[in-house]
C-alpha cells in the first residue's frame, strides 16, 4: 500500500512539475536576415510571466565581400510589458560574439604607365559586443509566435564593422 500510494504521490507531483513548464519555450527564425544571407534562429525560454531569456545564432550563406559577418551568436534578455504571459512591447539587453570577415580591393596608386594599382584586403576578427533593442511579441491562439524588434550595439576590439544592427521579424512556435 505504501508503495502505491509513493507512486501515486511521485506521478502526480511530476505531473504538477511538467503542467508547469509547458509552453515555456519558443523557437523562431528571422526572416530579413534569412533572406539577406545570414540565416538566424532563436531560442528563448520564459522564466517568468514577463522575464524571456535567449540565444540568438545566425551563419552567412552569402561570400564575404557580400556579408561581412560570418558566425554571430547573441545571448539575450527580455523584459515584456503586456498583459499576457512574454508577450506584447519589450525591452531587451544583448551581447554578441561575433566572427567577422571583410574582401575588399585597396587602392595603392598608379603604375608607371598611369593605371591604377589596387591590391586585395582580406580582413578578419572575431569580437564581443553589447547592445539593446525594442519590439512587441504577438501569438496566436494555437501558439504561434512573432516578433518585431529593433536595435544594434557596439563591438570592442579591431572589428571590421564597428558596431553591430539587431533587428528582426520572426516567425516560430511556443511549445
Amino acid at each position: 500500500m505504501k508503495t502505491v500510494f509513493l507512486s501515486i504521490f511521485f506521478l502526480a507531483a511530476t505531473m504538477a512539475v511538467t503542467a508547469q513548464t509547458k509552453d515555456n519555450n519558443e523557437l523562431k527564425l528571422n526572416i530579413p536576415f534569412t533572406i539577406a544571407g545570414l540565416p538566424e534562429i532563436n531560442y528563448e525560454r520564459i522564466v517568468d510571466d514577463n522575464i524571456g531569456i535567449g540565444l540568438a545564432a545566425a551563419i552567412a550563406v552569402d561570400k564575404p565581400e557580400r556579408m561581412p559577418y560570418r558566425t554571430q551568436f547573441t545571448p539575450f534578455g527580455r523584459l515584456y510589458f503586456g498583459k499576457k504571459k512574454a508577450m506584447g512591447f519589450f525591452i531587451e539587453a544583448n551581447m554578441t560574439a561575433c566572427q567577422q570577415r571583410d574582401i575588399y580591393q585597396d587602392w595603392r596608386g598608379y603604375d608607371s604607365l598611369g593605371y591604377s594599382i589596387y591590391s586585395q584586403v582580406d580582413e578578419k576578427s572575431f569580437n564581443l559586443g553589447f547592445g539593446a533593442a525594442l519590439g512587441v511579441k504577438l501569438m496566436t491562439k494555437n501558439g504561434y509566435v512573432g516578433d518585431i524588434f529593433l536595435g544594434g550595439g557596439r563591438l570592442f576590439g579591431n572589428s571590421v564593422e564597428g558596431g553591430y544592427f539587431r533587428m528582426g521579424l520572426t516567425i516560430g512556435r511556443r511549445f
